[in-house]
């Protein structure tokens, strides 16, 4: 029969619509179905790893696993990425240049211009997405970092979200670092993992395997042939350096001989393996001012222990991951399907400089880098808490260059120390290696190239719109002739490089580089290098070739407005934040029960200003007790809470503990409130009322600022990483057990002049990838 006109709900029908069902045929919509036999990809990110920190790529480490992968498939040895995490990250999963995909800096800053929106535009697909719609399953494990961080709470756009942008399954950090063993906030899915405590045995790299390792296997029990791509972006190695003591004890003493000769050591391995051609050099020691390195036999005895000690921390990190990869790859393999999987392992940039040329024992605090005299910078922790979870620990930049032997500078630069990181592709069933092939590539290669390869190897054609809306096209190429033969030549000829002023520009062997030029962003002052015969980027040979630089500079001028660089940020530009965000500031009642509040926002309520915190109940009766409010954890925070009939106010300046017990609570108290007020040199001073009558005071505090407090506010217990260590031990998160009706902080006004809130604020997001 004809369907009448006025009919609706029929337009995109196939089938036959008749009155009744036995005239009518039906008709299914079709599902996405991969090829048979489509290979299962698994990429691998590390955050924050140097060239030369596995063994394929000459480290000491102990990594049989990623040894394994190596030796069944190739190392791409001139691999590059950018500078940065967000970035970097941005760049891998869509194809696009990190400022063409909104990402010319981290997901901590939000200064207003295309080229730094820090969230995914419509017009731009992520790899998953497209492999979803090729017929795959798809899972995100770890961290994200490609959301603004004003947008990580409740009701705010989750556009930039894993599971609204290609993954059906995500467990992890959105933000750019997190402690291993209190994590201030993990998401599942689409929420917040409300948890209160997290187990004596937690490990986040551990939780983290434990998740993929289940994704594989729910899918199998339910699919037998669906391909999946699983992306584990791994919060190691970034700061703060924690490891399981277990993993530690494996390299005591294994750095006592320092980083000189770490590199000397690792260097030989990569000239033995191939890595390089005969005749490279390895750069000197750093020693441009901030990013020098002394010798370490400099040192005296007791830096040279502690900074081993840092050393051995970071070596038990990258053990543990190379833990997770086997059980990635042993999980596949008790399925056969290791062989049909194509497994990358490859890092976001180069080894970091972010511990200062000591180190510190106190993270948050060394990131803050404020100009005072006063400030309490690294505290002097019991160095035996060293890679425990009651310190956040970081290696001073010696190690960070050891990272990145042969080369020089580090993580944010846009020289090799930053950029070049180790790269591992196997796939047995797909990429099959001739005699003497030992599977190592020595031609350029960028981050962008990563999804067109895979998606070539996998055979999956990417959709041309998305939402709608024509996609932005890759601007990476498939490098998939290369993998397949040694002799290829890469089709990435030309790349160019922006960062906070740092500059870099490849063309054709080629490489112009500049560190940012200081006052004037946009005043480069170019070095020239031919990485064909110096890929250490060691003879700059720019005056001997003065056209040369003038050529690629004008490359690099237009390709940086080809893909959306200008304008060039500074530092300082960084700070600025859209006028949105104020309301972030405005006094907020928080009724017991609610789970704790998101850092980023919590943090708008206490950062740099005097504040009130009023905490309000049905009337205090003996026996009550518990904590009242809590705010941070191991390193930095404050709370408040009654134990065996006192009320006690404890501050954790960067794990430095403070408290006041200010005597017997009032029977029938309704009201307890804590009054902070900013004093010089970055502190505060805490007055501590009951039912509006003064009781004590907590004096010459060290604010918390910049990723200070990182655990969020909790109403009625001290959640997840604890504030008191001691307090923790004894009673544990301490549930308050009266009744507690809720807790309204009302911020004040700032009490820091701006040009140092402008200052912190800048060096603390930009340590914060």
């Amino acid at each position: 029969m004809t369907i009448p006109p006025h009919a609706r709900g029929y337009e995109d029908f196939g089938g036959r619509i008749g009155r009744t069902i036995d005239d009518s045929t039906p008709e299914w919509p079709l599902t996405p179905t991969a090829a048979p036999g489509s290979p299962n990809i698994v990429v691998v990110l590390i955050d924050d790893m140097g060239y030369s920190d596995i063994g394929p790529f000459g480290s000491e480490i102990d990594t049989p696993n990623l040894d394994r992968l190596a030796a069944s498939g190739v190392r791409l040895t001139n691999y590059h990425t950018t500078p940065l995490c967000s970035p970097s990250r941005a760049a891998l999963l869509t194809g696009v240049n990190p400022h063409r995909a909104g990402y010319g800096f981290v997901a901590n800053a939000d200064p207003g211009f295309p080229g730094l929106r820090l969230e995914l535009s419509d017009d731009t697909q992520t790899l998953p997405e497209i492999l979803r719609a090729g017929g795959y399953a798809t899972f995100a494990l770890g961290k994200w970092h490609l959301v603004r961080d004003a947008n990580l709470r409740p009701g705010a756009s989750r556009d930039s979200w894993p599971t609204q942008r290609g993954f059906d399954r995500y467990y992890g950090s959105l933000e750019g670092f997190n402690s291993f063993f209190h994590p201030n906030q993990l998401t599942s899915d689409n929420s917040a993992v409300d948890i209160e405590e997290y187990p004596d045995d937690y490990y986040l790299t551990d939780d983290l395997t434990d998740k993929a390792v289940s994704y594989i296997k729910d899918l199998r029990a339910h699919d037998a042939d669906k391909p999946f791509f699983l992306y584990f972006a791994h919060v190691a190695m970034h700061g703060p350096l924690q490891a399981k003591e277990s993993d530690i004890a494996k390299y005591r003493g294994k750095y006592e001989q320092g980083w000189d000769a770490v590199r000397a050591d690792r260097f030989a391995g990569q000239l033995a393996q191939g890595l390089f051609p005969e005749g490279t050099q390895q750069v000197p020691r750093n020693v441009e001012p901030g990013f020098d390195v002394p010798e370490w036999d400099s040192l005296s005895p007791d830096q040279q222990r502690r900074f081993a000690d840092y050393m051995e921390v970071y070596a038990a990190m990258v053990d543990s991951v190379d833990q997770s990869v086997g059980r990635i790859l042993d999980t596949l393999e008790s399925l056969s399907e290791l062989d049909n999987t194509i497994v990358v392992f490859t890092s976001d940039n180069g080894g970091t400089a972010e511990g200062g040329p000591d180190g510190t024992r106190s993270y948050l605090a060394e990131f803050a880098r404020i100009p005072d005299p006063d400030w309490v910078g690294d505290v002097p922790h019991d160095e035996s808490l060293i890679g425990s979870a009651q310190l956040g620990v970081h290696y001073p930049r010696g190690w960070g260059q050891a990272s990145n032997t042969p080369f020089r500078f580090y993580k944010g630069q846009s020289f090799a120390g930053g950029v070049r990181v180790p790269f591992v592709l196997s796939w047995p069933d797909g990429l099959s290696k001739e005699s003497g092939d030992n599977g190592v590539r020595d031609q350029f290669a960028y981050v962008t190239d990563l999804a067109p390869t895979l998606l070539s190897l996998a055979g999956v054609e990417p959709p041309t719109h998305r939402k709608g809306l024509p996609v932005k096209t890759f601007d990476g190429v498939d490098a998939s002739p290369l993998l397949r033969d040694r002799a290829a030549e890469s089709a990435h000829t030309e790349q160019y490089t922006e960062m906070v002023g740092n500059r870099g520009f490849y063309r054709n062997g080629w490489k112009l580089l500049a560190l940012h030029p200081g006052a004037d962003v946009d005043a480069p002052q170019w070095q020239l290098f031919d990485v064909r015969t110096d890929p250490t980027e060691i003879h700059n040979v720019a005056e001997k070739y003065p056209e040369k630089v003038a050529e690629l500079a004008a490359g690099w001028d237009e390709s940086a407005w080809a893909n959306t660089v200008f304008p060039l940020i500074t530092p300082t530009g960084l700070a600025t934040r859209r006028p949105a965000e104020q309301a972030l500031g405005r006094p907020v009642r928080i009724l017991a029960g609610t789970p704790p509040l998101e850092r980023y926002r919590s943090s708008k309520l206490i950062a740099y200003r005097d504040f009130d915190i009023r905490v309000d109940l049905a009337g205090w009766s003996t026996g009550d007790e518990g904590v009242l409010v809590a705010h941070g954890d191991p390193q930095g925070g404050y709370l408040l809470y009654i134990e065996d009939g006192h009320l006690v106010f404890g501050v954790n300046s960067f794990g430095r503990y403070d408290s006041v017990d200010v005597g017997p609570v009032p029977a029938g108290a309704r009201s307890i409130e804590v009054s902070a007020i900013v004093a010089p040199h970055l502190r505060w001073n805490f007055t501590i009322s009951v039912d509006g009558t003064v009781v004590g005071e907590l004096l010459d505090q060290v604010q918390l600022v910049g990723m200070a407090p990182w655990t969020g506010i909790s109403v009625g217990v001290d959640a997840r990483g604890p504030v008191s260590w001691d307090l923790r031990r004894r009673r544990g998160p301490f549930r308050y057990t009266g009744d507690l009706t809720s807790v309204t902080y009302t911020p004040g006004p700032v009490g820091v002049p701006a040009a140092a809130v402008r200052e912190i604020e800048r060096e603390a997001e930009y340590a914060a990838d």
